[in-house]
């Protein structure tokens, strides 16, 4: 686990976030975006990871993260759900110590 500033680069922070949301118990995978879906001949950068979306509206303020996973069926959707908002909400807490906590939103797409 590392420790980031306001300064490190918003790629570094989703993967993170990514890393811990991928973690929970009963999370069987982040939603993939339609680039994951589409293969390409032609080598390319990996992606971030769809599933996540972090914004901050006035550049400064708390982060607004949107997490889209999909569910292993043995598990209750609520708990995964609130498993990921919670181990978010401490990953940021270690990234960015200084700043407000982070309003998270959590939705289960799919069940596997």
């Amino acid at each position: 686990m590392t420790e980031h500033t306001a300064r490190t680069p918003h790629g570094a922070l989703v993967e993170e976030v990514a890393t811990a949301v991928t973690g929970v118990p009963g999370v069987a995978f982040l939603r993939p975006g339609l680039a994951d879906r589409l293969r390409s001949a032609l080598p390319r950068p990996a992606p971030h990871p769809a599933g996540i979306r972090m914004t901050r509206p006035d550049g400064e303020g708390r982060w607004h993260v949107e997490i889209h996973v999909v569910a292993l069926r043995q598990a209750r959707t609520v708990d995964v759900a609130r498993g990921v908002r919670d181990a978010v909400g401490r990953r940021l807490g270690v990234l960015a110590p200084a700043a407000s906590p982070p309003r998270v939103t959590v939705t289960v797409t799919g069940l596997l």
